[in-house]
């Protein structure tokens, strides 16, 4: 077993672990920054569709040190920011370890450092890591989940995560079910119906749902005015704008807005696209209760109704690992690897250890981690 040391080690080349390592690099700390996959960015190189733009104007996604190009439009394509994520590695000469899947972390109480274990992807060689801290940067959406459903195996169709979808091209004139009203499973939606899929979409529980105009101006203003204020803005412009939703199937939260959801929750408000307007002229169609089983190519729901499907894609999210691997903390994340201390103080734990990117605020969320981060550890090793 190979042994390395280093002062820190990354774990997460996502833009969490990029922002992180341009700090390091800004403020000479040396780092090493291990990846599970063959590249840095993964979600947007490999597991994202073809269609994704950046829901946030471009200021607001920015990674620090390096601002987005003002020749960029607002809002960024896929290709359009993984061409900046490129430019970013490069300029900071940022050199992830691919192929690197961490098994376990531990502290190590009489040599104040971590030992860190990870198996090389190509010969399953495991390699040893030290370091005196360790910052965990492995993000929000890390593993794809698919939710357990009687008879699923049995479905004869094809059954794919969101992170698999990459557009509606094969599915033309196809019965197709979206699981999961996230602002993935609405934007594949509106995808597959503009490539003439015939197109279902799961929506159980309530959802906001906003423009990108309407979301701008509500960051604006959640630097001048209490959440709440902003949240009764919004929701009213979202009625004004979209008009009553439920006789199309989707229910508005009642008890709390868009963004005291986002704090809270880390349920993001859907940011319409065009699918409302598809919904609306009845080339989506809303069902609104859950699966109950499915039995080949029949999909059978709770209320007791029952379609036909030749694909369903599940746009279900994501779990996080990190408490598999990561031994001995009890302070700073909970059993679904999410920080346990409250936005702002989430992003720094015990015996050298931090987070980036868990704080539900999305890249801006992830460039104010990485310079606490780097400022913090700088500062204990004057």
């Amino acid at each position: 077993m190979a042994e390395e040391e280093q002062l820190a080690i990354i774990v997460g080349a996502g833009p969490s672990g990029l922002a992180t390592a341009a700090y390091f690099e800004h403020l000479k700390i040396p780092y090493t920054l291990l990846e599970r996959e063959d590249c840095f960015a993964s979600i947007w190189k490999k597991y994202s569709y073809d269609r994704v733009h950046l829901h946030l104007p471009k200021q607001f996604c920015e990674l620090p040190l390096m601002p987005i190009p003002s020749s960029f439009p607002t809002y960024l394509s896929r290709k359009e920011f993984i061409h900046y994520l490129n430019d970013y590695v490069s300029h900071f000469e940022i050199k992830p370890i691919y192929g690197r899947l961490v098994e376990t972390a531990s502290y190590d109480e009489g040599l104040g450092k971590w030992k860190v274990k990870a198996r090389d992807d190509h010969d399953q060689v495991v390699q040893e890591y030290w370091a005196r801290f360790l910052v965990v940067a492995t993000g929000e959406t890390c593993d794809a989940t698919i939710p357990k459903i009687e008879g699923l195996d049995s479905f004869a169709g094809k059954v794919l995560h969101s992170t698999k979808y990459k557009n509606g091209e094969e599915f033309k004139d196809k019965n197709v079910l979206v699981v999961g009203s996230g602002n993935s499973g609405m934007e594949i939606a509106l995808d597959l119906a503009n490539y003439g899929a015939n197109t279902s979409i799961l929506v159980r529980s309530p959802i906001h749902i906003l423009s990108r105009r309407m979301t701008y101006m509500a960051l604006v203003l959640l630097k001048y005015l209490a959440v709440n204020w902003v949240d009764s803005m919004v929701t009213i412009m979202s009625k004004v704008v979209f008009g009553d939703l439920t006789k199309y199937g989707i229910q508005r939260p009642k008890e709390e807005g868009p963004f005291t959801m986002k704090i809270k929750y880390g349920k993001y408000p859907v940011i319409d696209v065009g699918t409302l307007h598809k919904i609306k002229s009845g080339e989506i169609q809303v069902l609104p209760a859950g699966i109950k089983s499915i039995r080949g190519g029949s999909v059978a729901f709770e209320d007791g109704k029952e379609y036909s499907f030749d694909a369903i894609v599940f746009a279900t999210g994501f779990k996080r690992s990190t408490k598999e691997w990561l031994k001995g903390d009890d302070y700073l994340l909970n059993d679904d690897g999410l920080p346990k201390p409250s936005f702002p103080n989430h992003w720094k734990g015990q015996n050298g250890l931090y987070c980036a990117g868990l704080s539900r605020r999305g890249l801006y969320g992830s460039a104010m981690d990485a310079q606490k981060i780097a400022n913090d550890i700088k500062a204990l090793i004057l």
